[in-house]
């Protein structure tokens, strides 16, 4: 079975479930709008692909008083006592900048090529954060 296509939003919800399918089962799913075409996609699997081409690059750095972490070219850094205290504090960041992203930063031009970083952010759970943060990313 192929890809699905709608030309416009009536005809994409009329045949919602069609679409939702397609997007699930990772067959292309996308739906024009004016002059716009818009892909829909299984979060699973964005989140993963995200997660495969997006490096964490995080910089874990051991200090007199515990760790601190940050990844070179952002604006976002987190320190703790512990390794993990650290790590999580990262994760609390990381959520907050994806946030502010969304916010205000998207269209700043030091901060727009960071959509796909901010969408790994927004898919993942906790878990899936830290792991990514520390290279064991799934």
């Amino acid at each position: 079975m192929s890809g699905v296509h709608f030309d416009s939003y009536s005809a994409a919800r009329t045949h919602l479930k069609d679409l939702l399918d397609a997007a699930e089962t990772g067959r292309v799913a996308t739906v024009r709008r004016d002059s716009a075409t818009t892909a829909v996609v299984d979060v699973k699997r964005l989140r993963h692909f995200l997660a495969s081409i997006v490096p964490s690059r995080a910089q874990v750095v051991p200090e007199a008083d515990g760790w601190s972490v940050f990844i070179p070219g952002l604006p976002v850094a987190a320190d703790g006592a512990s390794f993990d205290e650290a790590i999580t504090e990262m994760v609390d960041a990381l959520r907050e900048y994806a946030e502010d992203w969304q916010e205000r930063l998207l269209n700043a031009p030091n901060h727009r090529d960071n959509w796909g970083l901010v969408q790994l952010i927004s898919l993942s759970d906790d878990e899936q954060l830290r792991d990514w943060l520390v290279g064991s990313a799934r």
